[in-house]
């Protein structure tokens, strides 16, 4: 006995005009969505870091760039150095203490952060000196300076004997320090302000 469904005809599977009712009025896919059939690339954000990536003589973006990425490695390094010089010089009180210089560092280098950032953007475009400035003392110097990886380690470190001290420092940490960023961008503001009057 037969299937009553093997004589059936098969569809085809590449044959599209019948798939769907909008195909046979022509109102497929790409004219339900029209704005997805071409992109103006004009509009598209652009990268900071390397000119238009299209252009024959545009030049290679920052992140392959040896001189840019020797400014991050020393800047890193001092930073990493300078940070490890006063967690040496102020120790936490004890195996059990706050590592408050950790803190004091990371909310310092928020600081400094926005101040740069904010001084940098306000003088023009991100490149030449400002560029190179931005990439040793943003992501060099201050990126192995403030430390978020001693943080966590040392609020795992802190649960373990003052766990309501652990949180304290953890959130204590993040939120000074999104305010000191804040308060940096502020002073920035404040000083190109004065500058330019």
């Amino acid at each position: 006995m037969e299937h009553p469904d093997r004589n059936k005809e098969e569809p085809d599977l590449h044959d599209h005009a019948g798939a769907h009712p909008d195909a046979a009025q022509g109102r497929g896919w790409h004219s339900q969505f029209p704005e997805r059939q071409q992109i103006d690339t004009a509009q598209l954000p652009v990268d900071i870091d390397g000119a238009d990536d299209n252009a024959a003589d545009a030049p290679p973006p920052a992140h392959v760039q040896w001189r840019y990425v020797a400014l991050v490695a020393a800047g890193g390094a001092a930073g990493t150095g300078l940070r490890q010089g006063l967690s040496l010089l102020f120790p936490p009180p004890g195996e059990e203490g706050v590592p408050f210089i950790i803190a004091g560092i990371n909310i310092f280098g928020a600081f400094v952060l926005g101040f740069l950032l904010q001084s940098l953007l306000s003088r023009g475009d991100d490149t030449g000196r400002r560029r190179a400035l931005r990439l040793f003392g943003g992501t060099g110097v201050l990126g192995g300076f403030t430390t978020y990886s001693a943080l966590a380690t040392d609020t795992a470190l802190l649960l373990h004997h003052h766990p309501a001290g652990a949180v304290g420092y953890a959130l204590g940490t993040v939120l000074l320090g999104a305010a000191a960023s804040f308060a940096g961008i502020a002073a920035g503001t404040a000083r190109n302000r004065k500058e330019n009057q």
